[in-house]
């Protein structure tokens, strides 16, 4: 009962609107008050969860993102991708899920994705004559992509909630990501299609496009080098996730002072404040999110839960799949993908290994359905975020979006469920079978 009650107590205040950091709180101390927990049991989970070098690399991915988004490193990499494709209708559609995936590459975080590039294009696509409805809607979808592709920090957590590899979690997520961008971009431009006024880049000569382009690529090095840096030196075992987050931000600082310009050494106080702000919620958020897993691990609710899956479908491991994949999504509808994967990766976790199913590929499809849930009505909130940067309103970009969730994310998260090497190819190729 007393289980039932944090439940509607969570729900419930998540529903009115109360912050998600508070609504954790308050359930949290429903459930220590109720089951009759004393203090130390909050403190020590709260410590023994916390006290671990990889959440480290969380705060610094965080500066990370704030140093490039104000850096002009985004800009660099959009200019790339639009110098090779951008005489295509319809093109700035891909450019933004590639745009994404490479800056969510770096930064790893989907909202500082989604604010960068957003703030790029969004202009561009205005004065192309993009519908705007459709524009913010592939910005909005691509920005989760940050979530699936290296280095992740929803991967990290993943990793850190079900004391994973991080380094396998990063690799499951890799084919997922490149297939939901190709899948993305492939449907914005035929959305595109049928609106006679978009304008194209202008076509040159052969020669004179490969010059264009060379040039474009040769002022994104610096930005390129970046993922170099923090992807070989952790694949390369020189350096762990959080020592690689730590070297981007000393190597970023500079090349977006001396070389884009986008932000003066002044401008780096407001950056680590803001950045300090927010590695502080999630810090609160990170400790009152694990004491109530804790308490759901400590009475079966994981057990619980996959009998109660195990009884509707009959012992059907593929009917299971379907309804986490559907509990998933309801999740990412209500919380942010932080918030989300802390609660349930320590509950779904042991479900997936109950039925023979890795948990890499575990992370892969938490992964892509929490992404989902961030871009589906009716809370989506990258729809609301994408819906301000673009000044449009949300009703033009529901319809888009929903087709972009058809066409390109549910493909991709039935791959993910259903073959496994969709997310273990990598990891048993490079690092070995579990």
């Amino acid at each position: 009962m007393e289980l039932i009650i944090a439940f509607i107590i969570l729900v419930a205040t998540i529903v009115i609107g109360v912050p998600v950091v508070y609504s954790f709180g308050l359930t949290s101390i429903w459930l220590v008050y109720s089951l009759g927990f004393d203090a130390s049991f909050v403190y020590t989970t709260m410590y023994s969860k916390m006290n671990g070098v990889v959440l480290l690399a969380i705060p610094l991915f965080i500066i990370l993102g704030g140093v490039m988004e104000k850096g002009g490193v985004g800009s660099a990499l959009v200019e790339m991708v639009e110098a090779f494709i951008g005489r295509l209708k319809g093109a700035l559609c891909f450019v933004a899920s590639v745009a994404c995936a490479v800056f969510g590459a770096i930064c790893g975080s989907g909202a500082a994705t989604l604010s960068c590039i957003g703030s790029i294009l969004a202009p561009k696509m205005r004065d192309r004559k993009y519908p705007m409805g459709i524009a913010a809607a592939i910005l909005a979808c691509s920005a989760p992509i940050g979530m699936l592709i290296p280095p992740s920090s929803i991967q990290i957590l993943i990793a850190w909630a079900g004391n994973l590899s991080v380094l396998r979690c990063f690799l499951a997520t890799i084919i997922p990501g490149i297939i939901l961008t190709i899948l993305i971009g492939i449907v914005g431009v035929v959305l595109c299609k049928k609106y006679p006024d978009i304008v194209v880049t202008e076509k040159l000569p052969l020669n004179q496009q490969m010059s264009r382009a060379g040039k474009k690529t040769l002022t994104a090095i610096p930005a390129l080098v970046m993922p170099l840096i923090v992807l070989g030196g952790i694949y390369g075992g020189i350096m762990t996730p959080t020592e690689a987050a730590g070297v981007a931000i000393v190597y970023a600082i500079p090349v977006s002072i001396y070389i884009y310009k986008g932000i003066k050494w002044r401008d780096l106080g407001k950056t680590f404040r803001e950045s300090a702000v927010t590695t502080g919620v999630i810090m609160v958020m990170l400790g009152t999110i694990m004491v109530v897993s804790r308490i759901l691990v400590m009475n079966n609710v994981p057990s619980l839960i996959l009998d109660g899956l195990l009884a509707v479908t009959n012992n059907n491991k593929y009917l299971v799949l379907l309804m986490i994949n559907i509990f998933l999504v309801i999740i990412g509808m209500l919380m942010d993908d932080v918030s989300g994967t802390l609660l349930t990766a320590p509950i779904l976790l042991p479900i997936g290994i109950a039925l023979g199913i890795s948990p890499y590929q575990m992370a892969a499809i938490m992964g892509v359905n929490l992404g989902m849930g961030n871009v589906t009505p009716p809370t989506a909130p990258f729809l609301y975020l994408g819906a301000r940067i673009c000044k449009v309103d949300t009703k033009e970009m529901i319809k888009p979006m929903l087709l972009i969730i058809l066409l390109a994310y549910l493909p991709t998260l039935l791959l993910t469920t259903y073959i496994p090497d969709m997310s273990l190819f990598l990891p048993n190729l490079l690092m070995g079978a579990e």
